[in-house]
């Protein structure tokens, strides 16, 4: 079995056991239950955000490589100012941090966590009533990675695991994990972080409907709060691209908001869980 299958399949199966466990526990068997008959009128009230993702995600996988000559080609080139501003912060939070505790935790987090955190709210959000929050969420989403994939256009830049500056921890604890980063991303596509711009957001999606959910809310602010560690940690990103993925997600939900609510003046961020 090729390293690649491997750990494809190690995340289905993880993460789909996670998706049961907390499915039953956060959402409830009633509403699990409700998804049934709701199915297909629930994804069908959410079309137009699905077919939206949907494409923002095969432009991506197509066009990342063409993309990626644009930017050696015409790319501002801001290594260096990055290291400039920041200096050797990721290689001295590896020296004053690293632990291979720790380092088995955030390699689990930024694979194994990462993508249950970006699944799970499908899952949860899909089983209320209102579709109001699952279309934000795809919103907000596709933005995340629209507007990521220009700023990685714009932006020529290289990791610290590049630069030598502190260890790539991931591949030194996983090696094979390299051989699905590499499948997904470019060494190049470091600002902003997109692993921390959608962990944020998922993370304010759960504050914004803590009532609905109150148990996902920690569970859920825990993971981001652990995904934005481990991209410095493990050395894949500086903390210039921790900053954009934060402000990036940030300005993502505040328009996903807007967007999705253009049609229902009446309705805000404030009274979604009265609505759900």
């Amino acid at each position: 079995m090729s390293p690649l299958v491997s750990v494809v399949l190690s995340i289905l199966g993880s993460v789909g056991l996670m998706l049961l466990v907390a499915s039953v526990a956060i959402v409830g068997p009633g509403r699990l239950y409700d998804i049934a008959g709701e199915l297909r009128p629930r994804l069908w009230n959410a079309r137009r955000e699905l077919v939206v993702l949907a494409a923002v995600l095969v432009a991506s996988a197509v066009g990342r490589g063409a993309l990626q000559t644009v930017s050696e080609l015409f790319g501002l080139r801001l290594t260096g100012l990055i290291w400039a501003l920041e200096g050797n912060f990721v290689g001295w939070l590896q020296a004053s941090f690293a632990s291979p505790a720790l380092t088995v935790y955030f390699s689990w987090v930024y694979v194994y966590g990462y993508v249950f955190l970006l699944t799970f709210p499908f899952v949860a959000y899909l089983a209320l009533p209102e579709t109001s929050t699952l279309r934000r969420l795809l919103v907000a989403y596709a933005l995340n990675y629209a507007i990521g994939l220009v700023l990685y256009t714009v932006v020529f830049a290289h990791g610290p695991r590049n630069l030598d500056v502190g260890t790539s921890l991931l591949f030194t604890h996983n090696p094979d994990v390299m051989a699905l980063t590499s499948k997904v991303n470019e060494r190049t596509n470091v600002f902003p972080s997109l692993h921390t711009s959608l962990s944020v957001t998922v993370g304010t999606f759960a504050v914004l409907t803590r009532r609905t959910y109150p148990v996902w809310t920690p569970i859920a602010v825990w993971l981001a709060a652990s995904v934005v560690v481990a991209t410095m940690y493990l050395g894949i990103h500086w903390l210039i691209d921790v900053i954009g993925g934060i402000v990036l997600a940030l300005g993502c939900v505040a328009l996903a908001y807007r967007i999705v609510d253009a049609d229902r003046p009446d309705t805000g961020a404030a009274g979604d869980d009265a609505i759900e």
